[in-house]
């Protein structure tokens, strides 16, 4: 067991007052100053300043002062070895803080509650977290609360929700901490109404669980629920955080809910911008809802700029198709002393692809691996498989996923069947699909896609035997859901939605566009119309009710002449809207602009962005 310490015995006031003095330490020039103050008075045995030393020291994080201190203390108990122990937890030294503890068993030290909680919160592996779970039943600590809390993390963190919620039911006592424990690991592995229930549960709340619970919505694709709910902390009268606003601007981008986060950029104020963190969330914020003006604002007020922060900003020139304005902030990076990062070759080559440039995109792909150090990983894979895709080079495309070192995902081979769509590409496209099914890697977009290419070919018997392998394997469709905001307030539309409050109105102008279009003879591009329709004015009404044109009728009776309409889209657009959207920005003089699952379109007077490359 523990050995006894010398303790130097003193009735001197001095060492409570440099106790203070200790604990009321901001920097490290100042504890240096006490520590030389401590070695003149002979004081530094004294084994409480010695103890707070080298907790100050970890908490500045300067863990190896607290090392070498440590490594003088003679015969050093469970405190001391609780302190270190959590000095190199907190400062993410996780490994060395485990080694300590196997020192101390080693040792015959018995760990206290204090302990076990601290090398908890250094685990890693689920395995280490069983390990000492067994030892806080070793040491009749299980039932300590700081404990079983730290247990339900570490289970919770590795995905074994089971036990995790086993030991919450299993607590007589549960505090704040306790339950914002059980809702982290409900939310990080996509249980959030679960989460929801207990944090609706929960007689005290925190800012910390109000952020896990509007992150959990905001990360699993529930930004309209995560909005809402940051409202609701608003009325509650909490004040949010860093981690609160990055996690609410996330759900803002996701929906395009710009008036929403242009209030919390207000509220946030200027110098906010000045903070890498939120600076980049505004950033992506504003970018996904089509105020690259604005993000790029952000980007020039932030002074001290990181590869994330250009990152950001390339990304968000990337998805709205303008490739040499990414081109040249990639180019701006060395320059000012940063180095291309992983995320940065996704976001370049994304923007080649969607301005078709194949030669640079090469020189980049290439250039990662040999002048940057970096090693292609699926998503770079990815970018250049949809841009050779769509360049109409499909064996090229085809070839290079072959040759991958690493495994393709079902992203990447979708792009692939999408380029197949494209250039309807039948016998290409089935061999890809048979692939994916051999490997349990194909999806509902899988089949849709295969749908797709049998329907644009005019092959209704392809298209039936695909929704009859959908059927058969229990697989349904995504469907397709478009969003716009007006007034500051987001309003849904699914494909053939008539549950809107104004649905009557919306139909109503729905009928007023097809007059116009008529008037200006478009023709409905129905060949993608996944039904055997052999009535061509049935699939065109079946065209007319689609989520974005919905949104777009609504967008129109909703806001004043020459306002620019928003509209963000689920999956990608199909020929026909996309066309519709150009002609009515046409006609009625409006820019029209839509964000779909790959990119922006900006529509004025007619043309896009995209050029029709998209």
């Amino acid at each position: 067991m523990s050995s006894v310490r010398p303790v130097a015995q003193t009735t001197h006031p001095e060492p409570e007052k440099l106790a203070l003095l200790i604990d009321q330490s901001k920097n490290i020039k100042h504890l240096k100053q006490i520590h030389a103050l401590l070695l003149r008075r002979g004081l530094e045995s004294y084994p409480v300043l010695n103890l707070k030393l080298q907790r100050s020291y970890s908490s500045l994080g300067y863990v190896q002062n607290s090392v070498a201190l440590f490594n003088l203390t003679q015969n050093p108990d469970v405190f001391f070895y609780t302190a270190i122990i959590r000095g190199h937890a907190i400062n993410g030294l996780h490994e060395r803080a485990l080694n300590f503890y196997v020192q101390m068993l080693i040792e015959e030290i018995e760990p206290n509650a204090f302990t076990l909680s601290t090398v908890l919160k250094a685990c890693c592996t689920l395995e280490t977290g069983k390990a000492l779970h067994c030892h806080a039943h070793k040491f009749g600590l299980v039932s300590d609360s700081y404990v079983r809390t730290a247990l339900i993390d570490i289970y919770a963190r590795g995905g074994d929700i089971v036990l995790a919620r086993r030991l919450f039911d299993s607590m007589v006592e549960r505090n704040l901490v306790t339950f914002t424990s059980m809702i982290t690991g409900y939310a990080k592995n996509g249980n959030v109404d679960e989460a929801r229930e207990l944090f609706d549960g929960m007689e005290e709340r925190d800012v910390v669980s109000w952020n896990v619970m509007i992150d959990g919505y905001a990360q699993h694709g529930r930004p309209n629920e995560a909005i809402v709910l940051f409202r609701q902390m608003m009325k509650a009268k909490l004040k949010p955080d860093e981690a609160t606003m990055v996690a609410v601007l996330s759900a803002c981008g996701q929906v395009g809910a710009l008036g929403s986060g242009q209030w919390i950029h207000s509220y946030l104020g200027y110098r906010a911008t000045f903070n890498c963190r939120v600076g980049t969330a505004l950033i992506d914020m504003y970018s996904k809802c089509a105020s690259l003006e604005d993000a790029r604002k952000v980007f020039d007020g932030i002074k001290d700029k990181d590869a994330v922060v250009y990152n950001a900003m390339i990304g968000g020139y990337a998805i709205h198709g303008f490739s040499q304005d990414a081109m040249k902030l990639f180019k701006e990076m060395p320059e000012v002393g940063l180095h291309p990062t992983d995320i940065t070759f996704i976001s370049v080559l994304s923007a080649c692809a969607h301005a078709g440039l194949i030669s640079e995109s090469w020189g980049l792909f290439n250039a990662m691996k040999d002048e940057y150090g970096i090693q292609p990983k699926v998503e770079h894979y990815g970018c250049m498989v949809n841009l050779l895709g769509r360049a109409g080079r499909l064996e090229e495309a085809y070839e290079l996923v072959k040759s991958m070192s690493i495994g393709a995902d079902s992203v990447l081979w979708g792009a692939l069947l999408n380029a197949c769509r494209l250039h309807k590409n039948i016998a290409l496209g089935e061999k890809v699909v048979q692939f994916l099914l051999q490997r349990g890697l194909a999806h509902s977009g899988t089949y849709v896609l295969l749908s797709n290419i049998y329907a644009a070919a005019g092959n209704w018997d392809g298209v039936a035997r695909t929704r009859a392998m959908m059927k058969q394997s229990g697989v349904q469709k995504e469907p397709g859901c478009s969003s716009v905001e007006v007034n500051n307030k987001v309003h849904e539309f699914l494909a053939g939605d008539t549950k809107h409050p104004k649905s009557k109105d919306i139909y109503a102008m729905l009928e007023e566009m097809s007059k116009w279009l008529k008037a200006h003879r478009h023709a409905s591009q129905t060949e993608e119309v996944l039904h055997n329709m052999d009535d061509e004015a049935e699939k065109e009404r079946s065209l007319k009710v689609h989520s974005e044109k919905l949104a777009l009728a609504f967008a129109l009776i909703s806001t004043k002449r020459g306002t620019t309409i928003k509209i963000v889209k689920n999956l990608r657009v199909c020929p026909d809207c996309h066309a519709v959207m150009k002609l009515v920005s046409k006609i009625t003089g409006r820019k029209i602009v839509m964000r779909d699952r790959n990119r922006f379109h900006h529509c004025v007077d007619g043309m896009c962005s995209c050029g029709d490359y998209w």
